[in-house]
């Protein structure tokens, strides 16, 4: 790379920098690490607890795969993941650890997770056609909606991989009409975020 194109992705991101301070955008990712951290303490604590106090988390999980099938399993994590994430993900990563071939039923899980915020960012763009629900949406995550038109992509990285609701971050990037293509390559993450968290659980359960 010349040394006057070295310069000017230097500023880019020198000016990219100073953005993110300004606008509190670092203020915002400290905050959200701490809020995150505590409830994955929170559902790590509950789950040794549950273990070694209540019932054998292994033979519930295992009891688990050998009552539902896994399709249905799959079926009810993206439905979740598509309606604003109501079931912790933790859940299924350590159901998947129980079956034959527990990386590919991750990745089906990382896969399905993705798909779930594609379904929400079209939930998102398909509200702005509904003046009641896209008015009850705006109050209700007026704060996210303001940070999402600030940071746009930055915070789609946030929800993918922090331990909160991917499809939150996918609603409001669909109601702000951020560029599908980018979306989706923001959204990526995702499956990063279902590896990493494998290697705690995994080790866990």
């Amino acid at each position: 790379m010349s040394q006057p194109k070295k310069r000017s992705k230097l500023f880019r991101l020198s000016l990219l920098h100073k953005y993110y301070k300004y606008t509190g955008f670092y203020n915002f990712l400290g905050k959200s690490l701490k809020k995150a951290l505590l409830p994955l303490v929170l559902f790590i604590i509950v789950l040794v607890g549950i273990h070694f106090f209540v019932i054998d988390i292994n033979s519930l999980l295992i009891k688990m795969t050998e009552t539902f099938p896994a399709i249905w399993i799959l079926a009810v994590f993206f439905l979740s993941e598509s309606i604003l994430g109501l079931i912790p993900p933790e859940i299924f990563i350590a159901w998947s650890d129980k079956m034959p071939d527990p990386i590919l039923y991750l990745s089906l899980l990382a896969l399905l997770s993705y798909c779930g915020g594609i379904v929400s960012y079209f939930m998102g763009r398909a509200s702005n056609k509904i003046p009641a629900v896209n008015e009850y949406l705006n109050v209700k995550m007026a704060k996210h909606l303001k940070n999402a038109r600030k940071w746009g992509g930055f915070l789609i990285i946030v929800g993918a991989i922090l331990p909160v609701p991917f499809a939150v971050s996918s609603l409001a990037a669909g109601m702000i009409r951020y560029p599908f293509v980018n979306y989706l390559l923001f959204g990526l993450v995702r499956f990063v975020r279902f590896y990493l968290y494998a290697l705690a659980i995994f080790n866990l359960v």
